[in-house]
C-alpha cells in the first residue's frame, strides 16, 4: 500500500463577492421594438409659372404703338371739349326757367345795346372818312373835338340835354323808401341805356353820385330830396319803360309790401334834363398820355 494519499478534488473557486453583478439594463424602446413609421408632410406642389414667352407677348400687346398713342391723345382732347361744352350748356340752362316777359326784356336790352354799338361804329367810321377826305383836316378835327366835348359834357352832367325818354314818379306816403331803392332804380335805367338822368329836376345823376338815407327823404350828393321822387331819363323810351316795369324791378319793389307806395311810368318824346353837376377837381387822377403806335 502506498503511502501517498489519493488526490483530493480541488476545492471549487469561490465566487468573488466583491464584484457585484451588474443590473440588467432595460431595453430601449427603439431597440426593443421596430421603429414606427413617422407621418410625412406632403410636399407642396410648385405653382405653375407663366412661361417668359407668354409674358413678353402680353407686354407687347399692352405696349401702345405711335399711332395708338396719337389716337389716345386725340380722344382725350375730344373728351375735354365735350366736358367744357356740357358745363357751358348747364350754365345757360338758367334761361330755360325764365318767364316769357323776362326773356322779352332781356332780348330788348340786348337789341338796344347792339343798336347803340352799331351807331357808335357808324359814327367813328364817318369821322374817319371825313378826316381822310376833307381838304381842311385841321378844321374837321376841331369840329369833331367840339362834338366830342359836348357828348362828354352830357355824360359828365356839366351840360344840359334833351331827347326821348321816360318820366317815373314814385310816391312814398309811408316814408319807407331807402337810398338802396332809389339806387336800384338808377342802376336799372342805366342798364337799359339811359344817357342822362336827373331827380326832382334838381339833382343830376352821374358816375360819382352818392345816395344816403336821410329820413324822411334821401340825400343825393349832399342835397335832400323828398317824396314824390320824379326820375327823368333820356334814352330809348320803350327800353327804359320796360326796365322800370320789369317783374321784380323798380315798380314791383315800390308797390310791394316792403314800401307800399305807388309808381307811374310815362314814355315821352322829349325829356329836358336841366340840372347840372358841379365838377370837382381830382386830387389824384390825372389824364394818361395817349399810347404811341
Amino acid at each position: 500500500m502506498s503511502d501517498e494519499m489519493p488526490d483530493k478534488p480541488a476545492p471549487a473557486a469561490k465566487p468573488d463577492q466583491s464584484a457585484k453583478p451588474e443590473p440588467e439594463q432595460p431595453a430601449k424602446p427603439e431597440q426593443a421594438a421596430v421603429e414606427a413609421p413617422q407621418p410625412q408632410t406632403p410636399t407642396p406642389m410648385p405653382k405653375p409659372r407663366t412661361p417668359n414667352l407668354a409674358l413678353r407677348r402680353l407686354w407687347a400687346g399692352f405696349k401702345p404703338s405711335r399711332g395708338q398713342a396719337i389716337v389716345a391723345v386725340v380722344l382725350a382732347l375730344v373728351a375735354c371739349v365735350a366736358v367744357v361744352q356740357v358745363r357751358v350748356n348747364r350754365a345757360d340752362d338758367g334761361y330755360q326757367n325764365a318767364r316769357r316777359e323776362d326773356l322779352i326784356a332781356i332780348l330788348d336790352g340786348l337789341g338796344q345795346n347792339t343798336r347803340r354799338l352799331e351807331s357808335e361804329i357808324a359814327d367813328l367810321e364817318e369821322r374817319k372818312n371825313s378826316l381822310s377826305s376833307s381838304a381842311d383836316k385841321a378844321q374837321t378835327a376841331r369840329e369833331q373835338a367840339e362834338a366830342q366835348v359836348r357828348t362828354l359834357g352830357i355824360l359828365a352832367g356839366t351840360l344840359p340835354a334833351q331827347g326821348p325818354g321816360v318820366r317815373i314818379t314814385l310816391n312814398d306816403p309811408q316814408g319807407k323808401m331807402t337810398s338802396s331803392n332809389l339806387l336800384d332804380a338808377i342802376e336799372e335805367l342805366r342798364d337799359a341805356g339811359a344817357e342822362a338822368i336827373q331827380i326832382n329836376g334838381a339833382v343830376r345823376v352821374v358816375a360819382s353820385t352818392d345816395f344816403v338815407d336821410d329820413a324822411p327823404g334821401i340825400g343825393i350828393d349832399g342835397q335832400k330830396v323828398n317824396s314824390p321822387y320824379v326820375i327823368e331819363a333820356i334814352g330809348e323810351s320803350h327800353n327804359l319803360s320796360e326796365a322800370a316795369n320789369f317783374p321784380g324791378g323798380l315798380v314791383s319793389e315800390v308797390t310791394g309790401p316792403q314800401v307800399g307806395g305807388t309808381a307811374e311810368v310815362n314814355e315821352l318824346e322829349t325829356v329836358a334834363i336841366t340840372a347840372l353837376h358841379a365838377p370837382e377837381e381830382h386830387r389824384y387822377a390825372r389824364p394818361a398820355p395817349s399810347p404811341t403806335k
